[in-house]
């Protein structure tokens, strides 16, 4: 169950374009981003206002937490990391505003930000590290390393698939109560859960993007 009327869906039928909805939705989150970002940098005062003010603030407290989580050896992926909070928050947010679908209430698009960041954890662990990344999979004792092995590679493999499942689980489930208050009352009732998903939405972005930061933080670290 999803908005009963999608605008951009409606849209994509009248053009007779045939995609998914959480990719013209993810393009529209796209859009948002890069509009926001422009205007930010279009005029940058060394006092800043409006968007550039706001643009600051959130990518400061993402440096910050980035800082704190990953260490100084954190900051080259800062990039990323802030790539994937802007992303998902927005995403999520847009879910509040009647006709629109959060491309992460789609198991395909958090799919692919959860597969990112496990290319990405063992990029940076082999690139830091080379050969002796494998060092990270073998555990503190050479006799039990075959079976520690196996067992990291099952945690390893989890990982993107927790991360999907989470966010996919909370988005998906968020839209269909919050349809459901609607079909019910549709006036005022609606309005307590709209702003639960408000702090879902802030959650769930924090958690996808603290995950993503100690995985990474994790292969960078010297094995012992």
């Amino acid at each position: 169950m999803t908005h009963p009327f999608l605008f951009l869906k409606w849209l994509t039928e009248q053009m007779h374009i045939n995609l998914g909805e959480h990719v013209t939705y993810t393009w529209l989150v796209m859009a948002i981003l890069i509009t926001v970002a422009f205007a930010a940098s279009r005029a940058i005062q060394m006092v800043p206002g409006g968007v550039q003010n706001l643009m600051e603030a959130v990518l400061s407290g993402l440096d910050n937490l980035l800082g704190e989580t990953m260490g100084k050896e954190g900051r080259a992926y800062f990039p990323l990391i802030a790539t994937f909070a802007l992303f998902i928050l927005v995403s999520n947010l847009i879910a509040l505003i009647p006709g629109f679908m959060p491309p992460t209430a789609n198991v395909n698009t958090n799919a692919a930000l959860a597969l990112t960041v496990f290319v990405m954890t063992h990029a940076v662990g082999f690139k830091k590290h080379g050969a002796a990344y494998l060092k990270h999979f073998m555990g503190p004792i050479l006799w039990l390393a075959p079976l520690i092995f196996i067992i990291e590679i099952i945690g390893h493999i989890a990982r993107p698939l927790s991360l999907t499942l989470r966010l996919f689980g909370n988005m998906w489930g968020h839209e269909i109560v919050l349809m459901i208050f609607i079909g019910l009352v549709p006036l005022f009732v609606p309005v307590p859960m709209m702003l639960m998903g408000v702090l879902v939405a802030f959650i769930q972005t924090f958690v996808f993007t603290l995950l993503a930061m100690i995985y990474i933080a994790g292969a960078l670290e010297e094995a012992h």
